[in-house]
């Protein structure tokens, strides 16, 4: 059955943890860099992981959105400094044209740091991109 279900692969919609301009909070964004509408956006983000032999994880989240138009984006939530040594997971599922998308972003540890941040155009702010 589950063979039967056609997945197409995203290519034009990313995940970015930024840096607030004028403040040293973090925020998680969903960038719609595709030419058509993502209708009824559903996020589940969850980190998870071991320091020290221990394993963490964090609460399960689940964010809706209704639309983000061609070329815009939504903030989907923040996120603190002190969850980057996990890996911080986003799985978005969303609908094109009456088709279903549906894709999980794994930010791994470690990788939301200074040296991997780029300038994003449509934030106008230094992120990690997901793509």
């Amino acid at each position: 059955m589950k063979k039967d279900i056609k997945f197409p692969q995203i290519e034009s919609v990313f995940v970015s943890v930024v840096r607030e301009k004028d403040a040293e909070q973090w925020r998680v964004y969903l960038l719609n860099r595709s030419d058509k509408n993502l209708d009824t956006v559903m996020v589940t983000s969850k980190g998870y992981g071991v320091k020290g032999g221990e394993e963490q994880k964090t609460s399960v989240l689940r964010h809706m959105i209704p639309k983000i138009e061609p070329g815009e984006y939504a903030l989907i939530e923040p996120i603190d400094e002190q969850v980057f040594h996990l890996n911080n997971e986003y799985w978005v599922s969303f609908f094109i044209d009456g088709q279903l998308y549906d894709k999980k972003y794994i930010f791994v540890p470690e990788t939301i740091i200074k040296e991997n941040l780029s300038y994003i155009d449509e934030l106008q702010m230094e992120g990690v991109l997901h793509q």
